[in-house]
């Protein structure tokens, strides 16, 4: 009879593939029309100016021009303040 239980691979061993989320262009870089800028979960930035929000809620570069981040602080329904990023283009 075995001392210790049987060795085997286990099944829940699997993970998922990462997203790739994350700010792909900077504050002060140079971008063209559908470049993407953001891509995230959630609206943890907001789109501003020559900029839109996606269906996955990525952000993307609607004109030609240089990305400028700004921060906003925002009022929620419930009367409390959130702090916020807005995204724009600023057209060259």
């Amino acid at each position: 009879m075995a001392k210790t239980k049987q060795g085997g691979s286990s099944r829940l061993g699997r993970d998922s593939e990462s997203k790739r989320l994350g700010v792909k262009i900077y504050d002060g870089q140079k971008i063209s029309t559908g470049m993407i800028i953001i891509r995230q979960r959630g609206t943890k930035y907001l789109p501003g100016k020559n900029t839109k929000r996606g269906s996955d809620d990525t952000i993307y570069a609607v004109k030609k021009g240089v990305v400028r981040f700004k921060p906003k602080t925002k009022m929620l329904y419930s009367g409390k303040r959130r702090t916020t990023t807005i995204i724009s283009v600023d057209e060259k």
